[in-house]
């Protein structure tokens, strides 16, 4: 076959345009193959080691023990949320998205090494059969929990519902130990433990988890306060809740904007996955005043919605900055029925804005992660102006700093003498005043102190310890015979008096008492009422919620919200 000038002519780009594509598809097929080659070979070795250590390790591996733990230290290395999840423990990730499982309804702990029942839910199987907090597990179902985690004792109290289990305990002020049969129900722990009026005019809403349908748990106690309390302002407590679902926090930013609003965006590197999430149902109120409370154990989900409602100017956040969580996690199947959580995407509220407060993508040497640089956050607006900031959570708008315990609470509280008493005192008061005007009288803290002198209770102040350290170093070094004199005058000074740090801590170690006991005659509900009583978030939102100019002031556009809690207005 014969070409004219012409048609060789337009043969040689054709040919060298032929040549770059199967170039550039030869470059990417490389790139491919070699990825697809590291893969295979690093899995190869890994194999082949594994083997080797089953065959010739000195002692018996545990094969399952020893790849989770290695599948662990891998996913550690990316990020704290991308999470194996093994067969055995699909149950316990269900029962986090759900809040539901089947068992008793009770909180235990491990105190003094044994299994204690920290907490039977009201209405639950527990309660139901007479357990009580402060009860000691000895058996269950005929086995010893003397060597059990608490996540043993856990798992042999799960069980099919509607089934007997029979639990040995012994109970404080009893000689003999009692057997209790208890019949499992499935459990799904109220994500809303308690909702109420603070007032005359301003409703309160406890929600504690972004579990499953927990948007029909708000929305119920939304409307109840509304038209049957009268209320007309709202205080939405996200305080220490740790996030969940990310549609159930779209879901209830929607209850307080309009439809077609855009609560939040997702994008990562999938970008078919990419998505906007926007209000899709009629809200219940879209201009009652509302204060959300805030803290840094508010995560993920809640603060979708606190920075949702703080960008669209919908409410005022108060209390301190949020912890920063703006990764979204998605679950995949794996083989045997295991599951990975894993890191997908980020998401970013309304003004743009994404609230990841540590770069995990970028570690440092020692593989520890560091907070986002003031380098790389920016400035972004709400929707009437206000600036705020990305990079560190969500900042509140009215900041009030948290309660910090002193160093004597503290050790009462870690050496579960709180805890000890209020079993010793339900033990011997058969009822209390109700949650909202029982309180810790001259005669209970008394009898509280000397309870506490009986258990033998000893603690040492942080600025004893940095002494005993200061002296240790001395000594080490070789100045602590010149200046003995000095120390030892120091340690005298500096030395606490048990009865005289008692009296000054005496109001936050009381409030700390009268939650414990209240939870022991009106449960999780009784000790939310109680410790609103002298709540600081409660009292400021409160303030501010009755005064409609000090409200208004709140979203002026010239405001600056910045990331280190502080407010400034241009």
């Amino acid at each position: 076959m014969k070409f004219s000038k012409t048609k060789k002519a337009g043969i040689v780009p054709m040919a060298i345009g032929i040549g770059i594509c199967v170039f550039v598809i030869s470059i990417y097929s490389f790139k491919q193959d070699d990825k697809n080659f590291q893969i295979a070979k690093n899995l190869d070795i890994y194999y082949t080691l594994f083997r080797e250590l089953n065959l010739f390790y000195v002692d018996d591996v545990d094969p399952t023990k020893l790849v989770k733990t290695s599948i662990d230290k891998m996913l550690e290395s990316l990020d704290p949320y991308t999470n194996f999840i093994p067969e055995d423990d699909v149950e316990d990730f269900r029962f986090m998205t759900t809040g539901e499982y089947a068992g008793i309804g009770a909180l235990i702990s491990k105190q003094k090494g044994k299994i204690v029942i920290a907490e039977p839910y009201e209405g639950f199987p527990a309660q139901k059969s007479g357990l009580k907090a402060g009860d000691i597990l000895l058996e269950v179902a005929g086995k010893s929990t003397e060597k059990l985690s608490t996540a043993d004792v856990s798992a042999l109290l799960k069980g099919p519902a509607n089934k007997p289990i029979v639990v040995k305990i012994q109970r404080y002020g009893q000689k003999k130990p009692m057997d209790i049969e208890i019949i499992r129900e499935k459990i799904q722990i109220d994500p809303v433990p308690y909702y109420g009026m603070l007032d005359k005019e301003t409703g309160y809403i406890r929600l504690t988890n972004f579990t499953a349908d927990c948007t029909e748990h708000v929305k119920m106690a939304l409307i109840e306060l509304k038209e049957k309390q009268g209320a007309k302002k709202l205080v939405l407590d996200l305080r220490s809740n740790p996030g969940g679902l990310l549609v159930e926090a779209v879901r209830i930013a929607n209850l307080f904007v309009p439809k077609g609003q855009e609560i939040v965006s997702t994008r990562g590197k999938v970008k078919q996955w990419d998505k906007v999430y926007n209000a899709t149902e009629s809200p219940i109120d879209t201009v009652m005043p509302i204060a959300v409370l805030v803290n840094r154990g508010s995560a993920s989900a809640s603060e979708i919605v606190a920075g949702a409602i703080q960008d669209l100017d919908r409410g005022m956040i108060i209390g301190t900055r949020t912890f920063g969580k703006g990764l979204v996690q998605t679950t995949r199947d794996l083989s045997y029925n295991a599951k990975l959580k894993i890191t997908t995407a980020k998401y970013y509220i309304p003004s743009g804005r994404c609230i990841q407060a540590l770069d995990y993508s970028h570690r440092n040497e020692d593989g520890s992660v560091g907070i986002v640089p003031d380098s790389l956050i920016s400035k972004f607006k709400t929707k009437k102006g206000r600036v705020v900031f990305d990079g560190g959570g969500v900042a509140p708008d009215l900041a009030v700093a948290d309660e910090t315990l002193s160093n004597l609470a503290m050790n009462l509280v870690t050496q579960s003498l709180v805890f000890d008493y209020a079993t010793y005192f339900n033990s011997k008061t058969e009822k209390i005043a109700s949650p909202e005007v029982f309180t810790i009288t001259p005669e209970i803290y008394t009898d509280f102190i000397q309870f506490v002198k009986n258990q033998d209770f000893k603690y040492e102040s942080k600025t004893e310890g940095e002494l005993d350290k200061l002296i240790s170093v001395a000594k080490k070094e070789k100045y602590y015979d010149i200046s003995k004199e000095e120390f030892e005058k120091m340690k005298v000074t500096l030395g606490h008096n048990f009865d005289q740090d008692a009296e000054h801590f005496k109001k936050e170690i009381s409030e700390l008492l009268a939650d414990e006991i209240v939870s022991r005659y009106y449960y999780q509900k009784g000790a939310i009422k109680a410790a609103l009583r002298d709540d600081l978030d409660i009292t400021k939102a409160l303030e501010v919620l009755h005064k409609p100019d000090g409200y208004a002031a709140i979203f002026n556009s010239g405001r600056i919200i910045k990331a280190d809690n502080s407010v400034s207005v241009e």
